[in-house]
């Protein structure tokens, strides 16, 4: 989209608003004064003044914390930010795209997401199917993957054997395309021969999902599968959510919502309570 547009010669600044400490949250994002915190020597200008007159991408906006949104909004609404320690508004001309793999209208029902903002960011939605929607993209993307890892490595000459296609094609990279270079990056590490096997890979074929039958939802699909990942990490969140392509409150919020409890009640286990 920046590419394409009349701010393609300007500059494009990716921040992961997930990853984002909120302690950190205003000066990264609006920058802040010298003298308006213990490190802060110098006037130093924020993502939103480096993107002037470019794009700035809020990836995992769905990520904020809601205490934290009030300030978002207002400088997507006034155009305009005050660096932390500041009281002077500073005016920005920025295009704003926003990213999320949550559903942001369910986060408003549910009092997570502020609903003024909702409306803020969704002039124009764009939705991107997952991975195991997109069958026709899973070999041409692995493909790109692996170009991608043999250069970081220094490899060459790698390859996929039949099997380890085959295994691509048929799993269900409920993590997407993360889960999908994460797989692809240790198998350039471990293969042998130049060549990637389908033990290279270590997928597991899950059973294909059939869009005719009623008898799954896409959310009873969802669960199971973060069950599975979280059993198999033995509830570590973090190796969970870098497994599933999920931040760590992404993946606390599924945990929450389908009630994967790690330390199921007495009544659950079958024994009986101590008093």
């Amino acid at each position: 989209m920046h590419q394409h547009s009349e701010r393609k010669n300007e500059v494009f600044i990716p921040i992961d608003l997930g990853s984002l400490n909120e302690n950190i949250f205003e000066s990264e994002l609006f920058g802040y004064a010298k003298g308006a915190f213990t490190d802060a020597k110098n006037d130093t200008i924020g993502k939103f003044e480096s993107a002037q007159n470019g794009t700035i991408f809020l990836d995992e906006i769905g990520n904020v914390p809601l205490h934290l949104q009030s300030k978002l909004l207002q400088a997507i609404q006034t155009k305009t930010i005050t660096r932390l320690g500041e009281t002077k508004q500073r005016p920005v001309n920025v295009r704003i795209i926003t990213a999320t793999n949550l559903n942001l209208m369910e986060e408003v029902q549910q009092k997570n997401f502020r609903e003024d903002l909702y409306y803020r960011i969704n002039t124009m939605e764009i939705v991107l199917p997952s991975l195991r929607e997109r069958l026709e993209d899973k070999i041409p993307l692995a493909n790109f993957l692996l170009e991608k890892m043999m250069t970081k490595y220094e490899r060459n000459a790698i390859s996929f054997n039949e099997k380890a296609l085959e295994q691509i094609q048929k799993h269900a990279w409920n993590g997407n395309i993360r889960e999908m270079e994460n797989r692809i990056e240790r198998a350039v590490i471990l293969c042998e021969n130049n060549t990637i096997t389908s033990t290279d890979l270590d997928l597991e074929i899950a059973t294909p999902f059939d869009e005719n039958t009623d008898d799954f939802q896409l959310s009873d699909i969802e669960k199971v599968a973060i069950e599975k990942v979280l059993v198999k990490n033995e509830f570590n969140i973090s190796k969970s959510a870098e497994e599933l392509g999920l931040s760590r409150a992404s993946l606390y919020r599924r945990i929450e919502k389908y009630s994967l409890n790690p330390n199921p009640s007495p009544k659950e286990n079958g024994t009986k309570a101590e008093k």
